[in-house]
């Protein structure tokens, strides 16, 4: 005879525990990869379908191809700089680089208040106090993991902790051999460790993976090595140790996901993989190139033409279409917003600093639409730098036109990016109200955030703001 009360006492504790484990569960979890200098076209994923050349013809990268089957890609994904520290301030704390006044590498900070809630962990804990937040690899920042809310971190880690070698640019580009090269598989593992932890605790969690890889020296494998030396090069990829150390981080990419099917928490993880910046155009000291790293895109790393800023974004997760591709412009200033927006917090979330909007309802093919204070993606690079263009510039994309500006001589380049992917035609005297429109937008933006101002002949590293020429 069934003891009915025994019966409605077990049916309660099954209905405790599955609210218990909803909650620990209910919040979705995140795993941002971030990739160093790799190009829009570094990957075997034509990050435009049916276009070739947005893809590698050399490396081979079988995990991110998964990645991009199984979820969305961008085919306009922007990093906020063409170079590492102002596009990694800008993701957690999803401004753009003019306002935050941090447009390169070295430059004094002492200005940033990193001690803001606004950052991607200290917000997700408001949604849900619970998140545990994580950053592995590279931070290339001023201050420390902690002080932005992160639990568990690596430290104020740089390229020198990556294996870079500063003084040697011979040494750069010179094969090295190591099982564990630039530290892609110890920082997975610990990554790995982390997402063991939590899912055993049921807490959601945030997870950054900043890898060293594919920032040079260049660092490999030795049977990757031994694979590529074997397989003909391409025409725009040529770089063996390039190739293979790509390779070695897509292997990374597949223990992750892996690693999520086996737990069973990959229908509740977001995936997002990035690069921090466009590659470099070409394998230095050489200069002079026909067909760069970056190519079809134009130029590379340090420059706000296409080859800098455009860089592979490819998102897996709940409720995403597989296998998709959108061409909404977005930028690493949206990954705040809508990092909070998945979470569970508003869509409208807008601090006043906040440059970001969400693109949720982009991922979830509701919307082709982001709603950001400013209608616009902002570039601003006033500086030269001898190993780029080295002219001073700013750029602004709205929809399909960008404008790109520079300081030395006013000289206005207009492109219609959706058309002509190259940046070879300027549409400047045929689209005199565009070119207008975009440039007044520009300019009167960064005068509003009081972004720093190209002087001739200024040296930026180490000098305080109050030295610096500005807005005002």
């Amino acid at each position: 005879m069934i003891n009915f009360r025994n019966l409605i006492y077990f049916i309660c504790l099954l209905f405790v525990h599955n609210i218990v484990s909803q909650n620990s569960f209910g919040s979705p979890n995140f795993i941002f990869i971030l990739a160093d200098d790799q190009g829009w076209n570094g990957t075997s994923v034509e990050m435009i379908s049916g276009l070739s050349e947005s893809k590698s013809d050399f490396y081979e990268t079988p995990n991110i191809e998964k990645l991009a089957y199984q979820g969305i890609k961008f085919s306009y994904a922007y990093s906020s700089a063409p170079v590492c520290a102002p596009s990694r301030y800008s993701i957690q704390f999803g401004q753009s680089p003019a306002r935050l006044k941090m447009i390169r590498v070295g430059m004094n900070t002492e200005h940033i208040d990193h001690n803001s809630d606004y950052t991607i962990p200290k917000q997700l804990k408001k949604i849900n106090p619970n998140y545990k937040t994580a950053h592995f690899g590279k931070w290339g920042m001023d201050s420390y993991p902690k002080i932005l809310g992160y639990d568990i971190s690596d430290g104020a880690t740089k390229n020198k902790d990556g294996g870079f070698d500063y003084d040697s640019n011979k040494l750069q580009w010179s094969n090295k051999f190591n099982e564990d090269p630039k530290k892609i598989f110890s920082i997975t593992n610990r990554a790995i460790k982390f997402i063991e932890e939590n899912h055993k605790a049921e807490t959601p969690f945030y997870l950054q993976i900043s890898h060293y890889a594919i920032h040079s020296n260049l660092v490999m494998r030795k049977e990757t090595f031994e694979k590529y030396k074997k397989k003909k090069v391409g025409e725009v990829h040529k770089n063996i140790g390039l190739a293979s150390m790509t390779e070695d981080l897509d292997a990374s990419i597949g223990l992750i996901l892996d690693k999520l099917i086996e737990l069973g928490i990959d229908n509740n993880t977001y995936v997002i993989y990035s690069s921090d910046n466009g590659s470099v155009p070409v394998i230095l000291p050489k200069k002079n190139y026909k067909k760069g790293y970056n190519y079809p895109l134009k130029r590379g790393k340090w420059d706000a033409y296409e080859g800098g800023i455009r860089v592979p974004f490819i998102v897996k997760g709940p409720n995403i279409k597989p296998n998709s591709q959108s061409e909404v412009p977005i930028s690493f200033s949206d990954l705040l917003p809508t990092l909070i927006h998945l979470a569970g917090g508003k869509e409208n979330f807008i601090n006043e600093k906040i440059d970001g909007g969400s693109f949720k309802k982009v991922l979830f093919d509701k919307s082709d639409n982001i709603k950001r204070k400013f209608n616009g993606i902002v570039f601003h690079v006033p500086y030269q730098n001898k190993i780029a263009i080295d002219r001073a510039h700013s750029a602004i994309i709205i929809d399909e036109m960008k404008l790109i500006k520079f300081y030395d001589n006013n000289e206005t380049g207009l492109y219609n990016i959706k058309i002509d992917i190259k940046e070879n035609e300027n549409l400047v005297l045929k689209r005199k109200k565009i070119a207008q429109k975009l440039e007044k937008k520009l300019f009167n933006y960064l005068a509003k955030v009081n972004a720093p101002k190209w002087k001739p002949g200024i040296t930026w590293k180490k000098k305080t703001l109050e030295l610096i020429n500005s807005y005002h």
